[in-house]
């Protein structure tokens, strides 16, 4: 554990493998060499997947090796900061010009979500992200969105463009009825206020939908 501490000290953290920074993560002292195997057993147990691992619930994670209840909370807490870490980094990439733009923004806060929530992000002419806002958050199915509540916040930003954006927690990104309908409803809304629909993006884990580049919006 000494000699992994040491290379973090002088080389910094690039200079370790996974299983070398879980085993700092979860090392209680410096000399704490069970940490160095408990990291391996987990990575081994996991797939080799830090990212399997820490996605893992705490009940499961005690399970695994011996971890422990404040270990199992200690990898909680790591995901959790790498998931804020990524959405703090999107806020300075504000253009949105893509579908990609905006998977890259709203993912990190979307995609391990177990319930349903759909955000407006209002946009300049130039594709500057003026303001993101949830408008609802549901079940796992669905989630019930209130159009004039969209238009009314891009009136007072005095955004000319919105795009809808959600998730779907059973992982696929196919759009539902309700979605087709939700896109057409708030498309028309908008179009009474000289605004438009950009587009409308569904997030599932590791893929998305957009109507626009489906072509289901003009």
């Amino acid at each position: 554990m000494r000699e992994i501490v040491d290379r973090l000290q002088s080389r910094g953290a690039e200079s370790l493998n996974d299983k070398e920074l879980l085993a700092v993560v979860l090392a209680e002292s410096l000399g704490d060499d069970r940490a160095v195997e408990l990291a391996e057993e987990l990575m081994t147990a996991a797939g080799e997947s830090v990212a399997r691992l820490v996605d893992y619930d705490v009940a499961r994670l005690r399970m695994l090796c011996g971890l422990g209840r404040m270990r199992a909370l200690r990898l909680k807490a790591v995901k959790e900061c790498g998931r804020r870490l990524a959405a703090a980094d999107v806020e300075h990439h504000d253009i949105i010009s893509s579908e990609a733009d905006v998977v890259r923004i709203m993912e990190p806060h979307l995609a391990d979500l177990q319930h349903e929530e759909c955000w407006a992000l209002y946009l300049a002419s130039s594709g500057r992200l003026l303001e993101r806002m949830r408008i609802s958050q549901g079940g796992v199915q669905a989630t019930v969105v209130d159009c004039k509540l969209i238009v009314k916040r891009a009136l007072e930003l005095l955004a000319v463009q919105i795009v809808l954006v959600h998730n779907h927690p059973s992982g696929s990104a196919t759009p539902s009825e309700q979605d087709r309908s939700l896109t057409e409803r708030v498309a028309d809304a908008a179009r009474l206020f000289d605004m438009r629909l950009l587009d409308h993006v569904i997030v599932a884990r590791g893929s998305s939908y957009s109507f626009r580049g489906m072509g289901l919006l003009g």
